[in-house]
């Protein structure tokens, strides 16, 4: 994708908001971000751009020439950074206690996310707080409670249902719970459970609809994800595993634009350089990661089915997101460069990870770096357009204005 320099970003200026940015009275700060590259998210790229904050939102952003900083603005020089949007995680699993909730939510802001999408394995008295604005944390969204077939052995944070009547109603009662999301699983397990049926699925897909929610599925087989799509799927939380997807699945994602496919490449097999997480563990936890970074064939393979098949559907205009699926809080950068060697230009992985990853979280005031939205933004020491992995290299991470605090990790 060509790097694009437009003259200024749609820099949205309106009287009352520039009266209140420039205003001495004002009660929040005002601060101008001067000369870094800007990655807008949702494409675009500017550079020697200005973003003037006030206290929590953005107020301007676009070209150097083109952005008037109110006076009385504390001004920060950024030459030679790159700034981009906070990513978003759309599928991960977390802590079951409030306390280690918060936690994660800390750490993902630490490793520079600002929302995630919790799946299916919450219970309820977490969802209190979607609504919370943590110091230092990330957004909090929840499908709370899934949907399976019964699983014995495994969690029972999700919905064991049989039939069509009791997936409906576990949906009737996660709509009691307005949850973000209606997740389901429809896996064997490696040929461990029976899984979802076509019509049991349908019944929870056509009574999330109904209820206004939208579904998203845990998948393994190509079989399944054709099922899912004519039962009107929202959103795939992984993509085909058990083999190289067709041109039938191919044609059918065409004919259906809005649907949402979350990648979520799973471990490539090879050792990789990991002492840019040293700072961010204990040296015992680091020590147990490096353990496990080893060369594993068998892994390789099962990630090469669904690198090629991320390449087919990214080439044919499929909308992606990004996501993790674990409770990993630097995962995100591990899989956007996963994304770009399956064959995504890294302009592709950053709309992913942010606007698009905003947009299937209907988070309307994120994910791009635009007048009017959350300040949320990463301060890098390198461009990653050059090479994802500089996502990695975080001068600061700007959360809803405030700079969060890097000095360690939190605890």
């Amino acid at each position: 994708m060509p790097r694009v320099n437009p003259v200024a970003l749609s820099v949205l200026v309106v009287a009352s908001v520039l009266a209140a940015v420039a205003s001495p009275a004002s009660a929040q700060p005002v601060t101008a971000y001067e000369g870094a590259r800007v990655i807008v998210g949702d494409g675009r790229m500017i550079e020697n751009a200005t973003v003037v904050v006030d206290g929590a939102k953005i107020a301007l952003a676009g070209a150097a020439a083109d952005v008037r900083v109110p006076a009385g603005a504390t001004r920060v020089s950024l030459a030679g950074k790159t700034v981009m949007p906070m990513v978003i995680d759309t599928p991960v699993h977390l802590s079951n206690t409030r306390d280690g909730l918060v936690r994660d939510l800390k750490m993902r802001a630490y490793h520079g996310v600002s929302a995630v999408l919790s799946l299916g394995t919450d219970q309820y008295e977490m969802l209190g707080l979607r609504g919370q604005t943590i110091p230092g944390a990330a957004r909090f969204l929840s499908a709370g409670r899934g949907i399976t077939t019964p699983e014995p052995g495994r969690t029972t944070a999700p919905y064991w249902v049989t039939n069509e009547a009791e997936g409906r109603k576990a949906v009737e009662e996660a709509a009691s719970h307005t949850v973000d999301v209606v997740k389901i699983w429809v896996d064997t397990r490696d040929g461990k459970f029976k899984k979802l049926t076509p019509e049991i699925f349908g019944a929870i897909i056509d009574e999330a609809h109904t209820r206004g929610l939208r579904v998203t599925a845990h998948i393994f087989d190509l079989a399944d994800a054709k099922h899912l799509m004519r039962a009107g799927l929202d959103a795939f939380a992984h993509g085909v595993r058990d083999k190289d997807v067709d041109d039938e699945l191919i044609a059918m994602f065409k004919e259906r634009p809005s649907l949402v496919l979350t990648p979520n490449l799973p471990d490539r097999g090879v050792k990789v350089d990991l002492s840019w997480l040293r700072p961010s563990m204990s040296a015992e936890d680091f020590a147990k990661l490096e353990a496990a970074n080893t060369d594993r064939p068998i892994a390789q393979l099962f990630h090469g089915i669904q690198a090629r098949n991320l390449a087919k559907l990214n080439a044919a205009g499929v909308r992606i997101t990004l996501g993790t699926d674990g409770n990993r809080p630097w995962a995100p950068h591990e899989e956007m460069l996963d994304m770009v060697l399956a064959g995504m230009t890294p302009m592709q992985v950053i709309v992913a990870a942010t606007r698009n990853s905003a947009e299937f979280l209907r988070l309307a005031d994120t994910g791009t770096l635009e007048a009017g939205k959350s300040a949320d933004f990463l301060v890098l020491d390198a461009n990653p357009l050059d090479d994802i992995t500089n996502t990695r290299r975080m001068s600061s991470v700007i959360l809803r204005g405030a700079a969060v605090d890097r000095s360690q990790p939190p605890r």
